[in-house]
């Protein structure tokens, strides 16, 4: 399941602006300074995921200037060769050398401390309970370039805010929750341009947030999780693969094409996601709610099914009427690997 539980230690107090990276995340372009009033240089960051790694090469400025995807070599040798490769070649096809780079930064699932830059428990990746340094790893084999750590989750909201800030617009994009429907549920937070990990890394932790107390078990050990009703796994067990491909794929097709059942379906989990939108919206406030993670992929169609699901709910309320919730809710970014983006945004902090 998608969880950021336990990821991080202790954060006493308000974040500084060491923690988070750079403070205010998506400096527009031409702005971007690094700590201490240092000029920024080339950043690299890595989206590690169980079969695949994304890479993206951040220029001075900002702008991604390169990225690369490999595969996934399992275990922590594998896992520290993949990444050094990684880097490597998105350096490459930058056209700069390793010798450019301010900093690499690394977004990968499991129980992260990003203070010491170790991971454990990402079992996808064959990652158990020994804490691998993976920080000092990379950093030795890239020649001692800085690395940070952090969790997935965390980098996909810090790269939604700096590529939807960087679009342009009058709005700020600083301030949004990244909700990730995937196999479980749950979102990164930055606020006012800055990561909020919590102080024991849960924060936005919304997927365990009991919703019905007769409803199903949770993996977590309660009952009726918000999770259960929104996310992947949530929608495969309403709606099992017939045809081989992905079940959201699927339910989404059949309902279009005007099987009842599906359209049941289709709308239940509309109205939970839009569930999990309204209580990030009720409990940060945040101006965007970023819609990312494989069911995402399903684009305009469910963005607009979960918009339905919010006005429809909000007409037996004005108060909920008068946040706009609707509004609020849009797509992660698909031109450029975001979750790599934010690891490289990150990896300025160095």
């Amino acid at each position: 399941m998608d969880s950021k539980s336990g990821t991080g230690t202790s954060d006493q107090g308000e974040p500084s602006k060491r923690e988070v990276g750079m403070g205010k995340v998506g400096k527009r372009k031409g702005s971007a300074r690094s700590e201490a009033g240092r000029e920024p240089a080339y950043t690299v960051g890595l989206d590690i995921g169980g079969t695949k790694i994304l890479g993206a090469l951040l220029d001075p400025e900002g702008d991604v200037v390169g990225t690369v995807r490999r595969s996934t070599v399992h275990g922590a040798d594998g896992l520290v060769a993949g990444a050094v490769q990684a880097v490597r070649d998105v350096v490459a096809s930058g056209g700069v050398e390793l010798a450019d780079l301010a900093g690499v930064g690394l977004g990968i699932p499991g129980i992260v401390d990003h203070r010491s830059g170790t991971v454990k428990h990402a079992v996808n990746l064959g990652v158990h309970d020994d804490e691998l340094p993976l920080a000092e790893l990379l950093s030795a084999e890239l020649g001692g370039v800085p690395v940070v750590v952090e969790n997935d989750l965390n980098v996909a909201a810090v790269g939604a805010a700096h590529v939807l800030e960087r679009a342009g617009g009058e709005q700020d994009h600083e301030d949004l929750a990244f909700l990730a429907l995937g196999t479980g549920l749950a979102s990164g937070l930055v606020l006012d341009g800055q990561l909020r990990r919590g102080v024991s890394g849960a924060a936005g932790e919304i997927g365990h947030i009991p919703v019905d107390p007769l409803g199903p078990e949770c993996p977590c050990g309660q009952r009726g999780c918000l999770e259960r009703f929104a996310s992947g796994k949530a929608l495969e067990a309403a709606w099992p693969s017939r045809h081989g491909r992905p079940a959201p794929v699927e339910l989404f097709e059949a309902a279009r094409g005007g099987d009842q059942e599906a359209m049941v379906v289709k709308d239940r989990f509309a109205d939970a996601t839009a569930s999990a939108v309204r209580l990030l919206v009720l409990t940060t406030d945040v101006r965007h709610v970023v819609l990312g993670g494989g069911v995402a992929q399903l684009g305009a169609e469910l963005l607009d099914a979960v918009q339905d699901a919010l006005r429809e709910q909000a007409k037996a309320s004005p108060f909920l009427g008068s946040l706009k919730l609707a509004e609020r809710v849009q797509l992660a970014p698909t031109h450029v690997p975001v979750a790599a983006v934010g690891a490289a945004v990150l990896g300025r902090r160095s």
